[in-house]
């Protein structure tokens, strides 16, 4: 895959540049390696029998090639209580991120825009919590996400935020 747009959002970019130069570039190498190739049968009436991006396949991929240079899951469990409960209302709650390296977060993103700000917040939860230092965001561009289905798009942007 080729990103095709990267934004830099409180200067995290520049934040992978110097502080983390090598971890930058793997992210590069491992967008790079991941081909996006038709493998879902549409189902919809509009679209009925068209090839579309498979996103679990990329998923996949990601997935692989992230863990083959050190990055792993980052999970952080909790349990939610209410002010004037002595007791957990959830037990066990959890805030996750795909891939983890030195504290250095990366979401991929297949689904819905929506969920950008919602990893936004994960990343700034991590922030707080002192496991993380800087995040990425791998969505889909723009112009690939009309060729696609709703739920099966094509990573083409690198996002980076920072909490500093």
């Amino acid at each position: 895959m080729k990103i095709a747009y990267e934004y830099s959002h409180l200067g995290g970019k520049e934040i992978l540049q110097i502080r983390f130069p090598g971890i930058l570039g793997e992210i590069y190498e491992v967008i790079a390696s991941v081909k996006a190739t038709r493998a879902k049968v549409s189902k919809e009436k509009s679209k009925k029998g068209r090839l579309l991006y498979a996103p679990k396949e990329m998923n996949r991929a990601f997935k692989n090639a992230f863990h083959e240079k050190g990055f792993r899951e980052l999970k952080d469990f909790y349990d939610i209580v209410l002010p004037g409960n002595s007791h957990p209302v959830i037990k066990g709650a959890y805030k996750q991120i795909d891939f983890v390296k030195d504290k250095v977060l990366v979401e991929v993103q297949f689904g819905k825009y929506a969920f950008m700000f919602y990893d936004m917040a994960k990343f700034q939860y991590f922030f707080n919590e002192s496991k993380a230092e800087v995040g990425v965001e791998i969505v889909p561009a723009h112009a690939l996400h009309k060729k696609c289905h709703p739920v099966s798009l094509m990573v083409s942007n690198l996002f980076t935020t920072s909490s500093d």
